[in-house]
């Protein structure tokens, strides 16, 4: 039925903007297709009204960020970023190769990444830049970018830093989240986000239930969402 409504709107000409009330990620890819906005508002209080209507009317500049991955499908889900890396990836030339990790119907990726949002106005990375390319275990690094606004409007950016272990002695997540910050840009401002990575970011527990860092090449990514791929490696000795 809500389906049938949405065609019907859309049938009209008039613009329209999908107001998705949920608690969890939804399969929403055949409605992303077609309509032109959507606002998640998951589950909202008394004055859930007052902001969306300060969103869609351009008083107020979005800035939230998903805090799950929305799948294409429902035969892609459990999905999520900090998966484990199968050993078996996928062809450089396109999404589908057998005794491959893929589906036969539908690539890998998530409909929306984790960490994913839009904004009124548009923001642009530098690549990221560390203070130093090893690090002892009683040492610490600092991980930067430089992000600038370069849309026409203000605009609020969450900057996401994520750390990936190449090789542990245990299977590591292609990455995990590590940090992040929201900051206010007018248009054409730039600023310079600062990250410290110390040890404590880089434990696990082994086999023997020990919570160590183990020495090695870890990968640090700073970007809008846990798709990026904007990134520089350091050695943990």
């Amino acid at each position: 039925m809500q389906k049938r409504l949405l065609d019907a709107l859309l049938a009209t000409g008039k613009p329209v903007v999908l107001l998705l009330f949920n608690g969890r990620a939804m399969t929403i890819q055949e409605e992303a297709a077609k309509v032109p906005a959507i606002l998640d508002v998951w589950f909202g209080g008394t004055e859930t009204a007052y902001a969306v209507t300060d969103v869609l009317f351009g008083d107020v500049n979005p800035s939230g960020k998903l805090s799950c991955s929305f799948p294409k499908n429902v035969g892609q889900i459990p999905i999520y970023y900090a998966h484990k890396n199968t050993g078996r990836p996928l062809a450089d030339n396109g999404w589908f190769v057998k005794f491959r990790s893929n589906y036969l119907d539908v690539d890998n990726d998530p409909l929306y990444p984790f960490g994913y949002g839009l904004s009124y106005t548009s923001f642009s990375y530098s690549p990221v830049t560390l203070s130093a390319d090893r690090m002892d275990q009683n040492g610490s690094i600092k991980a930067s970018v430089t992000v600038t606004n370069t849309g026409s409007v203000a605009g609020k950016e969450v900057i996401q830093m994520y750390i990936r272990d190449l090789v542990g002695s245990s299977t590591r997540p292609v990455r995990e989240l590590k940090g992040f910050e929201k900051i206010l840009l007018q248009p054409g401002e730039s600023r310079t986000v600062e990250f410290t990575v110390d040890v404590e970011m880089l434990k696990f527990y082994n086999a023997d239930m020990q919570y160590v860092a183990e020495p090695g090449t870890f990968r640090v990514f700073i970007g809008p969402d846990s798709t990026t791929d904007n990134a520089a490696e350091f050695e943990l000795i």
